[in-house]
């Protein structure tokens, strides 16, 4: 009976060990590119690289059981289309076939499936100007400059407005002594590189839970944004957010957006699904994808693809990876890197 309980406990304190190994394991040593789904590639590319200056740097058609399973759609046959701006890059995908649904006419800037990606300008004013002679649709009501007594946004200059396919975009001006210090180097750039993609949450805390204890990311700053100069950017009357940002190694950082008022933002779909064009997904790279996918597992996840997908000619540009959903629906792809 004694070496029964002891083999019972030996093998109990081996999975507790195994358990705190692979939480301990998990680490993301970089953040992009932010991806989203678009209805048709040639409009998007034609907008991003002709008025926000990307540069398009891959373009292909992929399909197979290894793209269904990534993607959580049966008889899936994407193109997948790399932009960088700067040092950051963007994915947009058109899904050939299946077709998915478009965003909803209706969506607001506290909705729980907002999500945008906040590309730094040298000058607001020429920025705006450009966006103007583009004929965007706005979402916010013009270029908004936050107020002094904001101690940690003050002088920051901002505009949302909204790409072809209504993603919502965001401008964003650092003052001196604002931002990171590559965003005040000296250029002829207008646009110059994407800082941070922002994602509405229900609570901070639980989404704390996930991105910064369980993916490994770091908290780099908070603020409580509110006045007339938040609602207009938000287009929410009322608005009033706690704002906090999260930083890994490398790449751009992740943004909460929690409504403090008004809380009435609608969920993410039940049956929101990565061809549907709402659907953006922020892509980690992970030290250990399998203990990655773990650890996840043990923190009651959502997965959208059923584990580690690997591919064997690396053509989607990473060796192994799984797309996961947050606690409010956002998705996120943990990978390895093909050269690593």
């Amino acid at each position: 009976m004694l070496s029964r309980n002891f083999r019972a406990l030996a093998i109990a304190l081996a999975l507790v060990l195994a358990s705190a190994a692979a939480a301990q394991s998990i680490h993301v040593k970089r953040i992009g590119p932010i991806a989203m789904t678009v209805s048709d590639m040639d409009r998007a590319l034609d907008f991003y690289t002709r008025v926000l200056t990307f540069e398009k740097v891959s373009d292909q058609e992929l399909a197979g059981d290894d793209i269904e399973r990534l993607y959580g759609v049966f008889g899936a046959r994407i193109r997948v289309a790399r932009l960088k701006l700067g040092d950051e890059s963007i994915e947009l995908t058109e899904f050939v076939v299946p077709k998915g649904r478009p965003i909803p006419v209706d969506s607001r800037s506290n909705d729980r499936w907002f999500q945008h990606i906040a590309i730094i300008v040298s000058d607001m004013d020429h920025a705006y100007t450009v966006l103007r002679q583009n004929k965007v649709e706005f979402a916010s009501t013009g270029p908004q400059q936050l107020p002094d007594w904001n101690a940690n946004a003050a002088g920051i200059r901002a505009f949302y407005f909204k790409d072809p396919d209504g993603h919502p975009l965001e401008i964003l001006w650092f003052p001196e002594g604002k931002g990171l210090p590559k965003w005040h180097r000296k250029t002829d750039r207008l646009f110059l590189g994407i800082d941070h993609t922002a994602i509405v949450v229900s609570d901070t805390d639980t989404a704390l839970k996930f991105y910064r204890d369980t993916l490994g990311l770091k908290v780099a700053g908070m603020s409580d944004n509110y006045g007339p100069e938040q609602a207009h950017l938000n287009l929410v009357q009322g608005a009033h957010l706690r704002i906090t940002s999260l930083r890994a190694a490398d790449g751009p950082g992740i943004e909460f957006l929690e409504y403090l008022m008004p809380n009435d933002g609608r969920p993410a779909p039940a049956d929101l699904r990565t061809n549907d064009v709402v659907h953006r997904h922020t892509t980690v790279v992970a030290e250990d994808d399998q203990a990655a996918a773990t650890v996840l597992r043990q923190a009651r996840a959502g997965f959208i693809s059923p584990g580690v997908i690997s591919f064997a000619d690396k053509s989607v540009g990473f060796q192994q990876g799984f797309l996961v959903r947050d606690p409010d629906g956002h998705a996120v792809e943990v990978v390895s890197l093909a050269s690593n």
